[in-house]
């Protein structure tokens, strides 16, 4: 009893053995040699991922194998500086081009952030595989890298324009409320008069069917005139416009002597 256990714990020692060496080739120990960095921009000297925008890495590759080896995909993954849990793996791009012997290639990698600011831990790795189909991963980058929120301005076209397209959309809504809910008057219009008021020409009167006249129509001095007139033919007898006869013989007379 005691040999056939022995032997079975060898037994498993061995094919752990096993699969500890395949998984140690398939990443990259004793694979073939390639040789993978990866790196922020210039204008990024802190190694800082900004949350809400496409952050940049320039991936270079070299195959020194000696063999023909292939780029399949370029990936990555963001983890706990401490405990190295994976918090958010990361876009990954597939290639599937040949990677040439000592030829080096600048390949771009980007993703996007959105995490809580604070350090963390960025490993970014690269997937090949050769002839045989066999697959290999080789990392680029493991790094600890802070993830920080973008810088607020006020001159943020982005921003602003966000803003302005928020406002407009309150603004429909707002306007669309008020029509719905708050009752509108109506306001009536009248018609306007289509015929205008005729006055009178002055100094004419017009007659009624009784045989007097419309005096509103006579301005106030005429009417003081014909007044005063009449009251002086009520006097005399006579009316003011009327001339005597002995009146008339005289004008006739005088007439007669300026013609001679």
């Amino acid at each position: 009893m005691r040999l056939g256990t022995v032997f079975g714990a060898l037994l498993s020692f061995a094919a752990f053995s096993f699969v500890a060496a395949t998984t140690a080739e398939q990443d990259g120990l004793s694979g073939p040699e390639v040789i993978a960095t990866a790196a922020f921009p210039e204008t990024n000297a802190f190694n800082h991922v900004v949350n809400g925008e496409k952050n940049a890495l320039t991936v270079t590759v070299e195959n020194k194998s000696g063999q023909n080896v292939t780029l399949l995909s370029i990936a990555g993954a963001l983890l706990h500086p401490d405990t190295n849990v994976i918090i958010k793996n990361l876009t990954s791009l597939k290639y599937g081009v040949p990677l040439f012997e000592n030829v080096q290639m600048q390949i771009p990698y980007q993703f996007y952030s959105q995490f809580k600011p604070g350090d963390h831990r960025l490993s970014i790795w690269l997937e090949h595989k050769t002839d045989d189909g066999s697959v290999f991963k080789v990392e680029a980058y493991d790094s600890i890298v802070t993830v920080v929120d973008p810088e607020l301005s006020i001159f943020d076209f982005k921003l602003l324009s966000t803003y302005a397209m928020v406002a407009g959309i309150l603004g429909g809504l707002a306007y669309l409320a008020y029509n719905t809910f708050v009752p509108q008057t109506k306001k009536v219009r009248g018609k306007k008069a289509s015929t205008a008021s005729v006055s009178a020409p002055v100094g004419t009167v017009t007659a009624t069917g009784s045989g007097g006249y419309q005096e509103e129509w006579i301005p106030e001095h005429h009417l003081r005139k014909t007044k005063s007139s009449k009251k002086q033919g009520a006097v005399s007898g006579t009316s003011g416009d009327e001339l005597s006869g002995a009146e008339t013989s005289g004008t006739e007379g005088k007439r007669r002597k300026g013609r001679k």
